[in-house]
């Protein structure tokens, strides 16, 4: 099987890059990378997904009576 090689992001890739709004002058990718292509749109987040509510308590007290 052969790896897909991976598309190395340049700062011409980035958001602010294209539209003016960079200030730095490197050479690679700073930290405030943002691909051009999504529009400052946040990265989608994982969806926190809850388990259903236990029958029994683990470490429960002793119940009165």
């Amino acid at each position: 099987m052969a790896k897909k090689k991976a598309k190395r992001v340049t700062c011409e890739d980035c958001f602010f890059h294209r539209n003016q709004l960079c200030a730095l002058d490197l050479g690679e990718p700073c930290t405030t990378f943002r691909p051009a292509e999504r529009n400052l749109a946040p990265e989608r987040q994982l969806a926190f997904a809850f388990r259903t509510e236990r029958t029994w308590a683990a470490y429960a007290f002793p119940q009165p009576g």
